[in-house]
């Protein structure tokens, strides 16, 4: 993983930006066939949990729907709005055919990994013409099971979709300045169609930063980049152009971190966390994934919650770790620049800075989802693949280096590691063929999560195995007593079972926790009905209806019990 010695001269090859059509055209359908190949069995998948969320409801299918994307904040579960008129346009195409949106994320995907080794091409310069290292790091890519997640799970497009406008404005950024093909920096001024290309990386930054916003640490990255191969930065044509992008980049986190809170519910004591807890989470979360990445044995759809205790001494140690590993490569890769001498101590050295750089990219990366901002899915799990989706570029691409450089026989060995991470890719794949198998692989894994108990018993109730549905709620409420939908749920199964006393129970504690839930009162009202209650249930139809004026099954509900004898029977 070396820099390069001298800057490629401008290449007169067209997009995508200084690579051939027919070369180009036949790199990515090489990555398509084996990421295809891999995930073949996600094709046959249907929607899993989240993915009715992403997948256009049906009053945003129109182009007045479209519009709502754009301009209406909470139309659509999280501000992505070019995310969600992709998922728009799919819906088109295929309607809500899951093979068309599987394929979709397959080719994203391929794209993604391709895109990775034209980055890496670019980044160490002319050298890169005839070494496979960036090829063997984007096949790397394609085939890592850890990146199962983001392509087997409808949901997770926006991985997919945002890492090809982050990879493409990398790209265009790059070329901007001249490191190789493109206009580049003559006599301190930029050659003739040099806005326009910057324009270009902006726009395509711009996108993917509207796909999903942890693509916001891109400029940074990139000041990384060019800091590792010069040893320094040049504030004109570097620093300069970049500051938009980390304005841009702060808009755009901040205005996410609000959506987290406001809409989706990422506050209140489940994510009441200090900043101590929260520096002791990063540290675990940097290892958590750093393992996976270089041993990806156990991935799992939901990982464990942990508890974070900053008064336990054993817990401090990951976060100790990463910081004086960090401190030692930056003092090391300070030093290391600019170094004359033997051969040997320049290779020593050389490696020590492409150490830094992967391990710096990679924390970088990470650092959205290192548990210093709240997101919603804290609540289950502090970790999941898909987090460490763009952040795996930096461990994969030294991994590939050292790997060129220190395996005997690395072509053949290579060979053998790519066999290896397509079959444990095709094997993780099998597990997102529907929701129940994905759930009850979890439980296998993790017998304590409650959101897997939970979503299984939705399924079994859809199906009218209420014994069992029973049993999974029962156990999630065991683990985690403080979700409301829990009792919700469990709550419609007793009164659907006749069982009033224990939904009645059920149906309050739903409330307790979470009292603005107009549905839970209308059941509850009804529940109270049935057990001859009838002027708290009143009460409670009018409270459903002060919570949601229009809501025709609980105008019903009251009509009737004002009406007389006749007992409300309309749940929900």
């Amino acid at each position: 993983m070396m820099p390069p010695a001298s800057i490629a001269p401008a290449a007169r090859e067209w997009l995508p930006f200084g690579v051939g059509a027919g070369r180009s055209l036949r790199g990515w359908l090489a990555f398509f066939l084996v990421s295809l190949a891999a995930y073949f069995p996600a094709l046959q998948g249907v929607f899993i949990w989240d993915d009715d969320a992403h997948v256009t409801r049906p009053d945003l299918q129109s182009l007045h729907g479209l519009r709502r994307i754009w301009f209406d904040l909470g139309a659509t579960q999280q501000y992505y709005p070019v995310l969600h008129s992709a998922f728009w346009l799919e819906h088109r195409l295929w309607g809500n055919a899951a093979l068309g949106y599987h394929l979709c994320n397959v080719g994203l995907h391929a794209t993604a990994a391709w895109l990775f080794a034209l980055v890496l091409r670019r980044l160490w310069g002319a050298g890169a013409r005839t070494d496979p290292t960036p090829w063997l790091a984007g096949l790397i890519f394609a085939l890592h099971p850890m990146a199962v997640e983001s392509v087997a799970w409808i949901s997770e497009q926006k991985n997919t979709l945002s890492a090809v406008f982050y990879l493409l404005a990398a790209l265009a950024f790059m070329t901007w300045r001249g490191e190789q093909g493109g206009p580049a920096p003559v006599g301190g001024r930029l050659a003739s169609g040099a806005p326009l290309l910057y324009g270009l990386a902006t726009g395509l930054f711009i996108l993917a930063l509207l796909s999903k916003s942890v693509t916001a640490t891109l400029p940074a990255a990139l000041l990384l980049g060019f800091w590792w191969q010069r040893g320094r930065l040049s504030w004109k044509h570097e620093v300069a152009p970049l500051a938009p992008w980390f304005i841009l980049a702060l808009g755009a986190g901040l205005l996410t971190a609000w959506v987290e809170r406001a809409y989706i519910g990422a506050e209140g004591g489940r994510f009441d966390l200090g900043f101590w807890q929260r520096g002791i989470l990063a540290g675990r979360v940097i290892w958590f994934y750093l393992t996976k990445l270089l041993w990806p044995a156990k991935l799992m759809f939901i990982y464990p919650h942990w508890t974070i205790r900053a008064d336990d001494p054993i817990q401090w140690i990951p976060l100790g770790a990463a910081l004086a590993i960090t401190g030692l490569l930056i003092m090391a890769g300070w030093r290391c620049f600019g170094v004359h001498g033997r051969s040997g101590a320049i290779a020593f050295r050389a490696a020590i800075r492409a150490v830094f750089f992967g391990w710096a990219f990679f924390v970088l990366t990470l650092f959205p989802a290192l548990g210093f901002f709240n997101v919603y899915p804290f609540i289950f799990s502090y970790v999941a693949d898909h987090f460490q989706y763009l952040a795996s570029f930096g461990i994969i691409a030294l991994g590939a280096a050292g790997w060129m450089r220190w395996m005997r026989a690395p072509r053949l060995a290579a060979a053998v590691l790519l066999g290896i991470l397509g079959m444990m890719t095709w094997r993780q794949a099998r597990q997102y063929r529907d929701a129940a198998t994905l759930y009850e692989v979890t439980l296998q894994e993790n017998p304590d999560c409650w959101l897997a108990h939970l979503n299984l018993g939705n399924i079994l109730l859809a199906q009218g195995r209420l014994d069992e549905a029973v049993a999974h709620y029962r156990r999630a409420e065991e683990i985690e007593p403080d979700y409301p939908s829990t009792h919700f749920n469990l709550a419609k199964v007793l009164l659907q079972r006749g069982q009033l006393p224990g939904a009645i129970a059920e149906f309050g504690q739903a409330l307790r926790l979470n009292p603005g839930d107009a549905e839970a009162r209308n059941n509850l009202g009804v529940a109270l009905a049935d057990s001859g209650r009838l002027d708290e249930a009143k009460d409670q139809f009018e409270q459903a209806l002060r919570l949601r004026p229009s809501y025709p099954v609980a105008q019903s509900n009251l009509a009737r019990i004002e009406a007389g004898p006749a007992e409300p029977r309309s749940p929900r």
